[in-house]
């Protein structure tokens, strides 16, 4: 048994890696830089922290994530690691001891948000320690291009130039092929091992109409499927995200809201109820969740539209970190669309970074209007294939309302390719309907056989057809050519009349049928020992002031429900139980089990 599997086994209590864990782990462990790209919930925690147990020194973990380090160095630390973490929140005599804590060689982990790595004074400490590995957690936020840019991000290339020796591993769970190009170019990373894994998330249902009426679909939605459960709302403004927890709380939920403006110690409380309590609701706007660690969060609901499939993906991927049955569920409408273009248009970018973000949100809105499987438009966004429809999105599950695109799709490829593909949707709207516009009589466009042969659909839905078109990869965006539309391969069968094409119909969905509640639990359970080790791991984290999935998570607990251990030894075996926490918890957890069959057999 290698090092890194005694640590996996012992320490964290599992007894096989997953995916490439092991592959990077070793990469880490024998001096390689890596670039991690792995979907939420799919272990990248664990492809730095064996690594840091196994080599010399500590192990300096770089997260944005102030408000959770304190329930990661925690977690740690359940498990017998010796974590810390350095930021604004400690006092002057507490940094000074974590401080003191590197320089002798006493801690495994150590956390530190970006803007206090930058620090000289925080290099010079470091210089003095021995370091394990620098591990770049949620690296995306390196790129400009990315939803989640930090500046202090920016400078974190000084880790290769001063400690050109210690290996890195930068880690995100979202990032597509431009923003994996800036996150190499800025962290210096030219010759790092990278290990791109599948963006599926097989357990999450995506779900996604127009609105109509937002309280009530919302409503309806918790209601009838997630009465109890803990979930996130995602709302675009601070307003409207006090606005709805309100609401929420009158309709008898447990909702708090989180945004930017909030003083962060409400903030802060509020995060710590979503972590610590069951069937909390956050109702937040972006500036929440990045990096939230709870595995039971079933649902992650939109009342307006992200503004990028890298938020949607980010977003969504907050459900179901477990691997259980979780909702990505959404709504939109046009309202979305016009305050999300001029957020865009009065932003102080570029006008380069305006276009590319316009381009972005015509992609979401292109995989709001397809009528194909949504996970495998989802996952062709970043580069990845999904071979047949996944049967767990509304699209598959549901087909939606569809007319014969054939014709139209045709004119709208032809007008791309006749024109030289060096043009945008608006000009080619212009075109295919037959404007008189100066920029399609100076390009003689009003010759072309195409000019006006569309002047039946109105703007809008041609602009329907050509989202439709990007979102199913018959046509690209040039973002370099100022958002030309480009054709691709896959279109030549369409354009000689071999395959025939089916566009979503622009129209009002109808409330979706009633779907009953999706158990996550198997029909075999014994629902009284289940609720009974939940009472038992509630307790054990409100002694200790931590969440509960830092005790033991759900699927741990299952477990002891299918198994019944009743001793130490058949204890141990269980999935998720490592020496320490055997020797913490397991006498607590055993006189539950014991208790429960002996009132059963009595």
């Amino acid at each position: 048994m290698t090092a890194a599997h005694h640590i996996l086994e012992h320490t964290f209590g599992y007894t096989e890696f997953r995916g490439s864990q092991q592959d990077i782990i070793d990469t880490v462990i024998s001096g390689g830089d890596a670039l991690v790209l792995m979907p939420t919930g799919g272990g990248k925690s664990l492809c730095y922290q064996i690594p840091a147990l196994v080599r010399e020194g500590c192990a300096v973990v770089i997260s944005p994530l102030i408000a959770l380090m304190q329930d990661q160095v925690e977690a740690l630390r359940q498990l017998g690691v010796r974590a810390s973490f350095l930021n604004s929140t400690l006092a002057a005599d507490a940094a000074q001891q974590i401080e003191s804590a590197l320089l002798n060689g006493e801690l495994d982990l150590l956390y530190i948000a970006p803007e206090r790595l930058n620090q000289e004074r925080t290099l010079g400490l470091l210089q003095r320690a021995t370091i394990a590995l620098f591990a770049i957690d949620e690296a995306h936020c390196v790129s400009q291009w990315g939803h989640d840019f930090r500046a202090d991000y920016l400078r974190l290339s000084v880790l290769h130039e001063v400690f050109p020796a210690v290996p890195r591993i930068a880690l995100t769970a979202t990032a597509d092929a431009r923003t994996r190009e800036e996150i190499v170019q800025r962290l210096d990373l030219g010759s790092a091992r990278q290990f791109i894994s599948g963006f599926d998330r097989p357990n999450i249902r995506y779900r996604i109409a127009l609105k109509h009426n937002a309280k009530s679909q919302l409503l309806r939605f918790l209601k009838e499927e997630h009465p109890n459960d803990a979930g996130i709302v995602y709302c675009l403004s601070r307003n409207k995200t006090e606005q709805t927890a309100q609401w929420l709380k009158a309709e008898g939920f447990n909702a708090l809201p989180y945004h930017a403006g909030l003083p962060s110690t409400l903030r802060a409380t509020h995060q710590s109820r979503f972590l610590r309590e069951d069937g909390v609701i956050i109702v937040a706007t972006i500036a929440f969740g990045m990096g939230i660690d709870k595995p039971d969060v079933r649902f992650v609901a939109h009342l307006d539209l992200p503004k990028t499939v890298e938020s949607y993906y980010q977003e969504t991927g907050r459900a179901g970190r477990d691997g259980e049955p979780a909702d990505a569920w959404m709504i939109y409408g046009l309202q979305d669309v016009i305050k999300l273009r001029q957020m865009m248009e009065n932003s102080e970018g570029s006008e380069e970074h305006k276009r590319a973000e316009q381009h972005r949100l015509n992609a979401m809105l292109g995989l709001c209007e397809i009528t194909t499987c949504r996970r495998q438009a989802l996952l062709n966004y970043f580069g990845d294939a999904l071979v047949a429809p996944c049967g767990n999105c509304d699209t598959c599950l549901q087909p939606p309302d569809t007319w014969d695109g054939t014709e139209v799709a045709r004119m709208a490829l032809s007008a791309c390719h006749r024109t030289g593909q060096r043009f945008g949707v608006n000009h080619l709207i212009d075109v295919l309907r037959g404007s008189e516009a100066d920029k399609v009589l100076q390009n003689d466009h009003h010759q072309l056989s195409v000019y006006g042969v569309g002047a039946a659909l109105d703007n809008n839905q041609w602009r329907s057809v050509f989202r439709q078109l990007v979102a199913r990869g018959y046509l690209s965006v040039d973002m370099e050519r100022f958002g030309a539309l480009r054709l691709q391969e896959k279109c030549r069968p369409l354009l000689r009349g071999e395959e025939t094409m089916q566009l979503r119909k622009d129209i009002k969905q109808p409330a979706a049928a009633k779907r009953q509640t999706r158990s996550r639990l198997p029909d075999d359970l014994d629902v009284a020992l289940w609720e009974a080790l939940r009472d038992r791991r509630r307790t054990l984290a409100e002694d200790q002031g931590v969440p509960p999935y830092v005790i033991f998570h759900d699927s741990t607990l299952q477990e002891m429900c299918a198994n019944m251990p009743q001793s130490m030894g058949e204890f141990a075996r269980i999935s998720g139980v490592g020496e320490r926490k055997l020797e913490k918890y397991g006498g607590e957890f055993l006189q539950v089990i014991n208790a429960h069959l002996a009132a059963t057999q009595a």
